[in-house]
């Protein structure tokens, strides 16, 4: 068995604030006993305010919270997922972008979202990540303390080709940081990620932002880590905070043995379109 932990998080609007709550949770979970750490999606920001926003974001090299991962990871010997942070792009845009931290304070994986989620909820909310952010062009598989993770972000939980590519790349864990809106989690959060495991035998690990955010906006919670049968391991619900889980890496060719579905994977043609 190995020991993660994930961070629940309200993040707000001061990079700064955000750092100090992370650099907080990567103590507490190496003092827990956790190998590795998993953050929500926007761990260093959320603020719907794009021209206040445009003043705290930074370029990666800057970025106060990427900074203090990586001095927490290499100070307490642990790996640490941030599960997405805000960042200037090349190209005038931003970057939604995931990193894999080692216990050496190394960066070992980037990951850019690949689906922006451009909406109009029932709610009233309006949502237009094309607007200010760049799509990712590839996905991403990395070795860590806990198996090969299948890194993604948020809206990508929608795509289950994603998560097949993943699965036919090696990953044994899907990793979902998130910030799910509260109508949408409450229809499809749960649903979609016990679907995740189930079709690729394989761990999910979701880190969600929740509450009332200083912007305004509210996120759904319930963190979630699910076994490959689709078990739910963890379920933190709607307080902040931090939670842990054990991982059983055997798990995964126990259940693929059970039910081979990666080796019955076949590409399937559409042959006819009947009118």
């Amino acid at each position: 068995m190995t020991r993660i932990a994930l961070l629940q998080m309200c993040s707000g609007t001061d990079p700064a604030d955000n750092a100090s709550a992370v650099s907080a949770a990567i103590g507490a979970a190496a003092v827990g006993g956790a190998a590795m750490l998993f953050t929500p999606e926007m761990t260093n920001l959320i603020d719907r305010d794009r021209v206040r926003a445009a003043m705290s974001v930074t370029s990666e090299e800057d970025d106060l919270v990427l900074a203090a991962a990586r001095e927490g990871a290499a100070a307490h010997g642990i790996w640490v997922y941030l599960g997405s942070l805000a960042l200037k792009g090349a190209d005038g845009k931003l970057a939604n972008r995931g990193f894999v931290i080692d216990a050496t304070g190394a960066i070992r994986a980037r990951y850019d979202k690949l689906h922006l989620f451009d909406v109009d909820l029932p709610t009233g909310e309006s949502w237009r990540e094309s607007a200010a952010y760049t799509a990712g062009q590839g996905a991403r598989v990395v070795a860590s303390p806990i198996g090969k993770i299948g890194l993604s972000i948020c809206y990508d939980l929608r795509f289950a080709d994603l998560y097949r590519a993943l699965s036919n790349a090696g990953a044994t864990v899907l990793s979902v940081p998130a910030a799910f809106t509260r109508p949408t989690g409450e229809a499809h959060w749960h649903i979609l990620l016990r679907a995740r495991a189930i079709e690729a035998g394989a761990f999910v690990i979701a880190a969600a932002q929740t509450g009332e955010h200083a912007d305004g906006r509210a996120t759904y919670g319930h963190t979630l880590v699910i076994d490959p049968w689709g078990e739910i391991l963890l379920d933190m619900g709607e307080e902040t905070g931090l939670g842990f889980a054990e991982i059983d890496v055997g798990r995964v060719d126990e259940v693929r043995a059970r039910v081979p579905v990666i080796a019955h994977r076949r590409t399937i043609p559409v042959v006819e379109v009947l009118a």
